[in-house]
């Protein structure tokens, strides 16, 4: 990291990192295996987006309160609550394959969904600690985490697959059994962390020398983080639309990808390794791209960053061979993460401390209403349409920004 950060700051981005690493695994479970466990229970692929869209559910629901938990009480009480949350889900997933339980699979990946998401506040602490200039790289620190979760999960899956060939347990239930022991190393891991980062948020000053402040960022902070008074702000609607854009594409690129490698015979560790490569793509170039959205700005990052990611939407969906389903997962995630990380930022710019965790919050249930939006629609395209059409309804929500941001005008 840049040596101008003081050491205190790098300490506590290190450790969240570090505990991102660990709990980062189960949203790959959640993702590659989802759709799979939905057919499996149900029988039906036009339930197969039932998965993703309770993902984009849970952390619709739980964005924006998490965020006004946190906004109160501190960063940390509410990342504790998110890892407690996700580990009651882990487990009645894992129970849920086991006792053939649809209702307990929904039940579970709600909880698991909202305390995975919820837990997401570590981004918002992480923005809490750093002036804008280093903000988006930032995140991107945080993100890199997730890099060692890659690793964890292919090999926790392959270690399941073996002993459920031994035992006689459903494959898609034992890695879920797993995870608690990660979720809990993640939260021990956060004790660690001091002070609370929303107390270095509203002391920039004290723990960076020199440092006074932007008036153009505290001018343009919303009084008011409602949902509608953050909308009325067309730079911030545009920066919500973009991710939102980016995270509706990915929804459905990873339905499709499940489902395409499973329907030509391929392993779920092989899943599992292609899933890999796309969330390479999600975090692995999260540091460069906030370098780029902090040099040349939020806009500049974001935009290219969905155009990619409908590249890499067409790329599964009007393709078989697994080396080109490879590189359009991969693609996805690139371009998702580049419009996170400078829509994440950007938002961040325009809020005050007291009101991030809720201005960060909107931006995240948008994004998870598209996700269900996503889902929703995914199942019953691939079973009337077949798996170009859900592609289809992929490239068009990347497309959707572009439109806009032509009346919009430059964002501010």
């Amino acid at each position: 990291m840049d040596t101008k950060v003081p050491a205190l700051i790098k300490r506590n981005v290190a450790l969240f990192s570090l505990s991102q690493s660990f709990t980062g695994a189960g949203m790959q479970f959640s993702y590659g295996f989802g759709p799979l466990m939905v057919i499996s229970l149900t029988g039906s692929s036009g339930l197969a987006g039932l998965s993703v869209g309770l993902i984009g559910l849970s952390r619709f629901l739980v964005a924006y309160p998490m965020g006004k938990v946190t906004d109160k009480r501190g960063r940390k009480p509410g990342i504790y609550l998110g890892l407690a949350l996700a580990l009651v889900g882990a487990l009645m997933l894992g129970f849920a394959m086991v006792l053939r339980s649809t209702a307990l699979f929904v039940a579970g990946l709600l909880a698991f969904g909202m305390g995975m998401n919820g837990a997401q506040q570590m981004r918002v602490a992480v923005t809490d600690m750093f002036p804008p200039r280093f903000r988006a790289r930032a995140l991107g620190y945080v993100a890199l985490g997730s890099l060692a979760g890659l690793v964890i999960s292919p090999l926790m899956v392959a270690a399941a697959d073996t002993m459920s060939r031994r035992y006689g347990v459903d494959p898609l239930g034992l890695p879920w059994f797993f995870l608690p022991i990660l979720i809990v190393t993640g939260m021990i891991v956060v004790t660690f962390v001091r002070p609370d980062p929303k107390e270095i948020g509203l002391n920039l000053e004290k723990y960076w020398p020199g440092f006074k402040g932007h008036p153009w960022t505290r001018d343009a902070a919303p009084k008011d983080t409602s949902p509608l008074k953050l909308l009325a702000n067309p730079s911030i609607r545009l920066a919500i639309l973009s991710n939102c854009a980016a995270s509706g594409n990915m929804s459905i690129v990873m339905v499709l990808t499940s489902l395409v490698l499973s329907h030509h015979g391929h392993s779920l560790v092989s899943i599992a390794i292609t899933h890999m490569f796309h969330s390479a793509g999600m975090f692995a170039f999260t540091i460069p791209l906030g370098k780029l959205a902090d040099r040349f700005g939020r806009a500049r990052v974001m935009f290219p960053g969905v155009f990619v990611s409908l590249i890499g939407a067409a790329l599964v969906a009007f393709t078989s061979n697994i080396l080109t389903v490879g590189l359009g997962t991969f693609l996805v995630g690139i371009g998702w993460a580049a419009a996170n990380v400078a829509a994440t930022a950007f938002i961040a710019d325009h809020a005050e401390t007291e009101e991030r965790g809720r201005a960060i919050g909107v931006n995240d249930s948008f994004a998870g209403g598209i996700t269900v939006f996503s889902a929703l629609v995914t199942g019953p395209l691939i079973q009337g349409y077949g798996l170009p059409a859900a592609g289809l309804t992929a490239v068009i929500l990347a497309a959707v920004p572009f439109v806009l941001r032509a009346f919009s005008g430059p964002m501010k």
